[in-house]
């Protein structure tokens, strides 16, 4: 590497946040000789904790980096590493101290990711040496960094870099410059929502992150992305952008700012939304145990599932396969006959791929029967509505199960944006009415939001715990209000997306490769728009914004028009990413 090894290399790093301290631990796992700059001598005391930490658990079999605030340390450096705030004349004050310690020929890198790299490479009086290094989010093994030259970078300079990042194991993302910075601005807004969720006390940390990150197949939920993140660095992200453009949607959570004040700074400093430990593992919580004040709830024996959509069938094929005798009531003999048909495709499918055993698709036929009578739902200790988002059709369907199912049934809802209260009030049994929302395909994706509203009782939460436990599902638990959790996150996020194509000079598959290779999400917003639908998207965000009007729901008129000329995405064949392929991830498909 630049006529050494990886051992005789020296490596500096400015700046031990948490990109820094990242690096530095990469870079010792690489076997570089390292030296670690910052003028916070807490933060330089916090730092070398946590690598005696890691060396004590056999993390490095050789020397350790050295630690020091001195810039002077970096004189013989071969490559230095700038990681310190992304803020113009920090980087570029920096930058030019630098210049005056290190010899000629050592190349800087500046971890910068929306600022002028030009500028920046100019301010370090040689920006032949000066290669931009790009990362979406902290780097780790396997993660992906862009090396990204000026025009006036030398060929040598651009090789040193990429040689070092190899040996770090990182991958180029290829991620276009524009589509990076605004996939970042997408991402602040999106974490910032969620530190207001729980601000609100709508729901805890936990809870949300495992929502998104089951609902969603993100590889981390936004309250631990802001941990990772760091605190600091994303309120100072936050308040850049919303100086710079006037959109309150940046303006950060008050939580953010008060734990910014406590120098709560997430996983950096050991304390954030999570605890961290000295070697900057995240420390478990011990869950709480559910705590029920009367005498146990019998088991679920016979579930009802009403519908006969993609959603009913695939709630009534999970019950069916986890062993509970279940019962599909379609609306004509036709329908009931067309859904156990696609329930045994689905089954013997599921063979084929080793999901289901051919004695577990056996039970799971046996246990499943079908029917055009709401009358079979009798008596059912469980009856989960799943038909169309209509919200009177669901009041007229759970009056008549008011009358049908026996006392003590307990009547649920599998709406995604409409509140659970209004949908089932019509029962006249409030204390045994609550929301199941699936996420679609049911039987595979592990997420299910349990909602109550103030009037359902612990017996019916308790029971329909238990319910989705058997079904091998995670359930999040929510009050009743509009968009959950999942939605009420998500759909803001892909409303401010399409927001960027009428606001920018930005090719949509640009932004959707930066979402998915920066910062590892399974799809773009713009494909993952496409997946869901774009009618199903518009009706969502309709929803949401009559329960929150002026908070960011509102539809696009560019979602408004291209379903108005029927590109509805991949259910039509063509959607805003053009004829498309129907896509297969864990990320979330509303029913």
């Amino acid at each position: 590497m630049h006529r050494k090894t990886v051992e005789e290399t020296v490596v500096g790093v400015v700046g031990l946040g948490t990109v820094g301290e990242a690096l530095l631990g990469l870079l010792s796992e690489a076997g570089c000789r390292v030296v670690g700059v910052d003028r916070d001598l807490d933060v330089l005391a916090r730092v070398e904790r946590r690598v005696k930490a890691r060396g004590e658990g056999g993390a490095f079999d050789r020397p350790p980096p050295t630690l020091t605030a001195d810039i002077g340390s970096l004189a013989e450096a071969d490559l230095v590493i700038e990681a310190v705030d992304e803020d113009l004349a920090v980087k570029s004050t920096l930058l030019h101290r630098l210049h005056g310690v290190c010899a000629g020929t050592t190349v800087f890198l500046t971890t910068t990711a929306s600022l002028p790299l030009f500028r920046l490479a100019t301010a370090s009086r040689r920006p032949e040496r000066t290669v931009g290094l790009r990362l979406l989010r902290p780097p780790a093994a396997g993660g992906r960094a862009d090396v990204v030259p000026t025009s006036l970078t030398s060929d040598d300079a651009i090789s040193a870099a990429r040689e070092l990042t190899a040996a770090l194991g990182l991958e180029p993302a290829a991620v276009e410059v524009q589509a990076g910075g605004l996939a970042t601005g997408l991402v602040h807004a999106f974490v910032n929502r969620a530190a207001v969720m729980v601000a609100q006390g709508f729901a805890a940390a936990q809870d949300i992150d495992t929502a998104m990150r089951l609902g969603c197949g993100l590889p981390s939920g936004p309250l631990q992305l802001i941990d990772e993140l760091g605190v600091d660095e994303v309120h100072a992200g936050l308040t850049a952008l919303c100086e710079r453009t006037g959109d309150a949607r940046y303006r950060p959570a008050p939580l953010l700012s008060s734990m910014l004040d406590r120098g709560t700074l997430g996983r950096k400093s050991g304390q954030g939304f999570y605890r961290y430990d000295d070697t900057g593992r995240r420390i478990a919580a011990a869950d709480a145990p559910r705590v029920h004040g009367g005498s146990p709830a019998a088991p679920l024996e016979h579930v009802g599932v009403l519908g006969s959509g993609t959603m009913a069938r695939g709630i009534a094929e999970a019950c069916a396969v986890a062993g509970f005798r279940t019962t599909l009531v379609a609306r004509s003999p036709q329908k009931a006959s067309a859904s156990l048909a696609f329930i045994e495709k689905s089954l013997a499918k599921a063979v084929r791929r080793g999901k289901v055993t051919p004695a577990g698709e056996a039970q799971a036929r046996a246990c499943l029967t079908t029917a055009d009578d709401m009358v079979a739902l009798a008596d059912c200790d469980l009856v989960i509505e799943a038909v169309a988002e209509d919200l009177l059709l669901k009041r007229s369907l759970f009056a008549r199960l008011g009358r049908v199912c026996r006392p003590g049934a307990l009547l649920a809802t599998t709406t995604s944006s409409l509140p659970v209260a209004a949908c089932t009030e019509p029962a006249g049994r409030p204390e045994d009415t609550l929301g199941l929302h699936f996420f679609n395909p049911a039987p595979v994706m592990k997420l299910v939001e349990l909602v109550r509203t103030p009037a359902t009782g612990e017996r019916a939460v308790d029971v329909a715990h238990a319910f989705c436990g058997t079904l091998g599902k995670v359930a999040v638990a929510c009050p009743d209000r509009a968009g959950f959790i999942v939605n009420h996150l998500l759909f803001p996020y892909l409303a401010d997306a399409v927001r960027l194509l009428d606001e920018h000079a930005v090719d949509a598959a640009d932004v959707d490769g930066a979402m998915e290779r920066g910062f590892g999400y399974p799809m773009g917003p713009f494909t993952l728009l496409d997946s869901i639908g774009l009618d199903v998207s518009l009706a969502i965000l309709r929803c949401l914004d009559t329960e929150f009007p002026k908070s960011g729901y509102e539809p696009p008129v560019l979602v408004e028009e291209l379903v108005e000329q029927g590109f509805l995405g991949h259910k039509s064949g063509r959607g805003i990413r053009g004829p498309r392929e129907r896509v297969s991830s864990g990320a979330t498909r509303n029913g």
